[in-house]
């Protein structure tokens, strides 16, 4: 029977298990940055020492310490005890999801309380999931693996689709709202040469750190790279409709080049414009 962890062993870093070689040398795992928020710093060395060996691990000892980690990093997950001085977990994590720049991020939620009302308080606050403690440490592994790849696939989907919305990423009702804005925004101005990262900012009313934060934590895109994705959907939607001819659609989308929109298209789809109109067209 495995041991599990409940706050107050001292031998409780004898639980960790080892992670497989595959886990080990999985690359997309270390590009994932985690904020762990605890006041016991026992457990926030636990959990460290466990979760570090495959992502870059953030601690903070309380909300506000938290709330300034989250200014000045990209982070991907968090996970937070509810049990906190001062500001609680459910109060941080609340804030978190109505914060229109922080709202993406997934929180799992640590407590010891085990009934049904306090897991019903921290799903309302915005909780993407809520473990008990005592908890074992490959159950929270597994949690977490679960919420940041199942988030990937979502982007991956989104970028090599090339009809699937942009608001398929979103996880909240902020999220979607921002990045149909986002693609709106994109879309109405795809001839104009002044289109980048400061347009968009400007328009969005956000500073470029901010709107770079959120596009990057949203798509795993950076803003320009949104922008080029932006483009070649349209043209795929172009297409798709089948009454354009290929140099009015590379026009359209802001390509002054057919040979460079052929190019991109390919490198984002693995197929050229031509092979898409035919794949579509049955």
């Amino acid at each position: 029977m495995k041991k599990r962890f409940s706050g107050n062993d001292s031998a409780f870093k004898n639980v960790f298990t080892i992670l497989t070689q595959e886990e080990n040398n999985n690359p997309s795992h270390s590009a994932f940055t985690l904020l762990l928020v605890d006041d016991n710093e026992e457990i926030l060395d636990f959990l460290k020492d466990d979760l570090e060996e495959k992502y870059i691990v953030l601690t903070a000892t309380n909300g506000r310490e938290a709330l300034r980690q989250l200014e000045e990093h990209i982070i991907h997950l968090i996970i937070c005890d509810i049990m906190m001085p001062g500001m609680d977990g459910l109060e941080f994590c609340d804030l978190v999801k109505s914060n229109f720049e922080l709202s993406h991020i997934p929180i799992v939620l640590l407590t010891a309380k085990n009934t049904l009302q306090s897991k019903i308080e921290g799903l309302d606050a915005g909780a993407d999931a809520y473990i008990e403690k005592p908890f074992s440490p490959e159950h929270l592994n597994a949690q977490v693996s679960s919420l940041l790849s199942n988030r990937m696939k979502l982007k991956d989907y989104f970028a090599k689709s090339p009809l699937t919305h942009i608001k398929t990423m979103a996880h909240t009702k902020m999220d979607e709202q921002f990045l149909e804005k986002l693609q709106q925004l994109i879309e109405a101005n795809l001839s104009n040469t002044l289109l980048d990262v400061e347009f968009l900012a400007q328009n969005l009313n956000m500073s470029r750190p901010t709107l770079y934060r959120k596009i990057k934590s949203i798509s795993d895109l950076s803003p320009n790279e949104m922008i080029n994705l932006t483009r070649l959907k349209k043209a795929a939607a172009l297409i798709s409709q089948e009454h354009h001819h290929m140099n009015e659609i590379s026009e359209t989308v802001g390509y002054s080049s057919l040979t460079q929109f052929g190019r991109n298209f390919h490198k984002q789809f693995g197929m050229t414009p031509t092979e898409y109109a035919k794949k579509i067209s049955g």
